[in-house]
């Protein structure tokens, strides 16, 4: 088996400068076909337009040098290529009509592909839930042995989760797909609104309710915040992989290649690298969140404060999570799972994770329920401190529970499938 291989080219190329600056180009050009619609520019200056406009990434560096502003750079650049017709473009706008809308598109499309992402991982954890539904282990709380379930519930969680997930990426999508032709502090003085709309319909956004100069921050935070919970619900599955990959437990693991090697010193070593990975990075995202919260809180009408921080943030955010997916992905098709060990390992102490059907089973009889739980506790804690201590072998020695229980009554408190028999409830909800 060889680990899948994957890309991140697809939304890599949504964070360059060429494809920004054609959505800023889009934006504008759909904007003069708006003047044009509504007669206030010619449609012969917008066919030239539409015709003749481009860019090159290397000039607009370098007549931004000069200016130190990107937008007129970007704009000096288009109208090299336009000529007299160029006049007509960013006609009563300013720079953050262009920028916040074209930002939108740009979040729009990585929200698509992360979609992708996210849908993919779905269908794997699917399959292997459904493959190991009634692969029994032992559940756990704070770390220590509780009662059994299956393997195939636990990804039933992390499915259910990712089915949010993905419902929070679709609203989001929608909160952030709004654009801005309002001037310069939002207020049309010298723009007409119906431009606004038309333009942003033919974008595919929604005019934002009310902007300011820019579009408030409220929305890019709750955003990265999307994005952040995201990366947190893949910290959380890595994590428990993480954790059941221990030397002690190793009920499953992350699949180690042939020629793969786990230290440099010890040749023994098959580490959750990959998990370990995806820990470290849902924490970068959760700070890329906090930033983006600072970001609400600008001056007036505005300030350019956010800027320097969403180049970083949101281009990183959306790179990351789309890596964080496709690695989950990749790593829960290829997880190794070891039923042999689950079994073992439930199985310590002989059955102590049995204690609560054995106390009902003795409230049943009309036992006093602080009496049954003494009983019912001596036993599994001398199981516990005893080496090759066995809970089962205790109780069924114990005349404070024979006196009550005959031994095939205890017997089944023993039995795993009891844990199991509303599992298909389930399973039924999530519909796998």
């Amino acid at each position: 088996m060889v680990t899948e291989r994957y890309t991140l080219l697809e939304m890599a190329q949504l964070w360059t400068d060429s494809y920004k600056f054609q959505t800023w180009l889009q934006v504008e050009i759909a904007v003069c076909e708006a003047q044009a619609e509504l007669g206030y520019v010619p449609s012969e200056a917008v066919a030239q337009i539409k015709a003749k406009a481009k860019f090159d990434p290397q000039r607009i560096a370098e007549i931004e040098a000069e200016v130190r502003h990107d937008v007129i750079a970007f704009l000096t650049n288009v109208n090299e290529f336009v000529g007299e017709a160029g006049r007509y473009i960013h006609l009563g706008m300013t720079s953050s009509d262009m920028l916040d809308t074209a930002l939108a598109l740009q979040l729009v499309a990585s929200i698509n592909v992360l979609l992708d992402g996210v849908e993919e991982l779905i269908q794997a954890i699917r399959y292997q839930a459904q493959q190991h539904r009634y692969t029994v282990m032992v559940g756990r709380s704070h770390g220590i042995h509780a009662e059994p379930i299956t393997f195939g519930f636990k990804l039933a969680g992390w499915l259910a989760e990712m089915l949010r997930n993905r419902d929070r990426l679709v609203t989001a999508r929608q909160e952030i797909a709004v654009g801005k032709i309002s001037g310069a502090v939002g207020t049309y003085a010298n723009i007409d609104p119906r431009i606004e709309a038309i333009a942003c319909q033919n974008l595919g956004l929604e005019p934002d309710t009310a902007s300011t100069q820019i579009i408030s921050r409220d929305r890019h935070a709750a955003f990265v915040q999307t994005l952040a919970l995201l990366a947190a619900s893949l910290e959380r599955f890595a994590v428990e992989i993480r954790n059941l990959q221990r030397t002690d437990v190793l009920e499953v693991e992350e699949y180690f290649s042939p020629g793969q090697k786990g230290s440099s010193a010890m040749p023994h070593k098959r580490n959750p690298i990959r998990s370990e990975r995806l820990t470290g990075l849902a924490r970068l995202i959760r700070a890329h969140a906090i930033a983006a919260l600072e970001n609400v809180a600008l001056w007036h009408e505005r300030d350019i404060s956010h800027s320097s921080v969403e180049r970083m943030i949101l281009p990183d955010s959306c790179i990351l999570v789309h890596f964080m997916l496709k690695e989950m992905t990749s790593l829960v098709k290829t997880l190794q799972v070891y039923p042999e060990n689950m079994q073992r390992n439930m199985n310590i102490y002989g059955g102590v994770i049995f204690s609560q059907r054995l106390l009902l089973a003795l409230i049943d009889k009309g036992m006093n329920r602080e009496e049954a739980y003494q009983i019912v506790q001596r036993s599994a804690h001398r199981a516990w401190n005893q080496e090759g201590g066995n809970f089962q072998t205790l109780v069924t020695h114990d005349p404070d529970v024979t006196a009550r229980l005959t031994p095939a009554e205890i017997e089944a408190c023993f039995e795993p499938q009891h844990h199991l028999r509303y599992l298909d409830q389930v399973f039924q909800r999530l519909s796998i």
